[in-house]
């Protein structure tokens, strides 16, 4: 155990290592792009396009939302508060942009200080959220309705400061339709400032994490947050008036989002791979259990006969065979373990596999992969399982002396074709093969098609098409 530790705590250290040194270098270029417009007064910071603040605001709308269902899905999947706080934050802040931002532009409502104000009291909200969950510990139960009420509780709070802010909004420092003699107000400073020491809590917090567990998501949470502290810093120091302006801080905070969806899709992707490797582990669990187990068994059986003086002309060849086939069956085992995990490439672990079914010169097996075939890490574990199955077949049932499989592109898809001349079937007998049956769910699985050619005495052909 003691190595296995030292190896992912290595692994944690060069993946945080590695994620340092490009935080460096992004914290240079920002910086001294900030630098620029602050030493150069002659520069513009902002610009008067309403039109384009409204396509930015539908974008992070849009992009927070989506990062909102993909966090809310593994809360429900899992029940860490890190990814509910997740969740909120990037709730609110779709749903601010949506209420105070794009909803009065598709109403005809002329912008307002009230809107104003409301959408800068969000975004505090959510960056206090985004901030709180790299240092939240724990799980929850009742996750759907926790969920929920709380998704509840946003909405009421949104309306609630909405309506209150309405109530105010004489009283709001003019924001939104300043003069040329207006200065930023000092709690709209204030509100840019809590939001950039935020977005830096949350740098620190998502690389302290990645580097104590080092997990893919915690790298795209802390590349956003750094694109969000410069967001803010823009704000802060070139601070934007008017509602219909937009400055270099508004498309880094579009980018952000951007880099955020794609760390959550990421994070989601690996969550399926990685359930579908402890179900492939399990699946090979039980067929070691049926099959190896079984030799075992019967080794163990003969050699107890054998001591109990039963005749070994009978015996030790019993002996033999069992033991050959359970190394065959041990073999088999550790090959579809190593391309269900990904520790073994496909390719090699395909032809490694051929060439332990074939050693004992019963079935002649050409293989034939094209290069410019790729499978998704699912499809990898499905095909060679696929694979697995139909030679498995063709060797034991179909009595096949020879058989050819091809995984390749064909008309723009990609198909594996397994091909035997053994001594093929009928419809009948189609619909009650287990092995049949069992390729069809595997290619359900992940999407695809599967055909079947054959006849009594013609050999068969198994074809499965993938998802294109």
């Amino acid at each position: 155990m003691l190595p296995t530790t030292v190896i992912v705590r290595q692994d944690n250290r060069d993946a945080y290592q590695a994620w340092l040194t490009g935080e460096v270098l992004l914290f240079g270029l920002l910086g001294a792009s900030l630098a620029l417009f602050l030493t150069h007064a002659s520069l513009p910071t902002s610009y008067e396009l309403p039109h384009l603040r409204l396509v930015l605001a539908t974008g992070i709308a849009l992009a927070a939302g989506l990062v909102a269902v993909l966090t809310g899905a593994r809360f429900s999947a899992d029940g860490q508060r890190g990814d509910l706080l997740l969740c909120t934050g990037f709730f609110v802040v779709s749903a601010s942009n949506i209420a105070f931002v794009l909803a009065p532009a598709v109403a005809e409502v002329g912008p307002s200080d009230a809107a104003a104000f409301a959408l800068i009291a969000s975004r505090t909200f959510a960056a206090v959220c985004i901030a709180a969950a790299p240092f939240a510990r724990g799980r929850t139960s009742a996750r759907e309705r926790v969920l929920g009420g709380w998704l509840f509780f946003i909405l009421a709070a949104l309306g609630s400061l909405w309506t209150l802010l309405y109530s105010a909004g004489d009283a709001l420092p003019n924001v939104v339709t300043p003069n040329s003699s207006d200065t930023p107000p000092l709690p709209l400073l204030a509100a840019f400032a809590v939001q950039a020491l935020l977005n830096l809590v949350a740098l620190i917090g998502f690389g302290w994490r990645l580097r104590q567990h080092g997990e893919d998501l915690d790298r795209w949470l802390g590349l956003a947050a750094s694109l969000l502290l410069f967001s803010s810093l823009y704000l802060v120091f070139t601070p934007l008036l008017g509602a219909d302006r937009v400055s270099q801080g508004d498309f880094l905070r579009v980018l952000a989002y951007g880099v955020l969806v794609m760390g959550v899709w990421r994070a989601i992707r690996a969550a399926e791979f990685g359930r579908a490797v402890a179900d492939e582990r399990a699946r090979v669990a039980r067929e070691i259990h049926d099959g190896l187990a079984q030799y075992l068994f019967a080794i163990s059986t003969h050699a107890t006969m054998l001591e109990s003086g039963g005749d070994p002309r009978a015996l030790v060849p019993q002996i033999k065979d069992a033991a050959t086939a359970a190394q065959q069956e041990a073999r088999f085992a550790i090959l579809a373990l190593s391309s269900a995990s990904g520790s073994a490439p496909f390719d090699a672990a395909l032809r490694r596999y051929v060439e332990f079914l074939t050693a004992d010169g019963a079935l002649d097996v050409e293989i034939e992969i094209d290069p410019r075939t790729r499978l998704d890490p699912d499809e990898q574990i499905e095909v060679f399982r696929i694979v697995q199955e139909g030679l498995a077949n063709a060797r034991k049932h179909a009595g096949a002396g020879r058989a050819e499989v091809r995984i390749e592109e064909r008309e723009g898809r990609r198909v594996v074709t397994i091909v035997d001349d053994g001594v093929g079937f009928d419809g009948a007998e189609t619909a009650a093969g287990q092995g049949l049956r069992n390729i069809r769910a595997r290619i359900a699985s992940i999407g695809g098609d599967f055909r079947v050619r054959t006849a009594p005495g013609a050999g068969t052909a198994l074809e499965v098409a993938l998802r294109g």
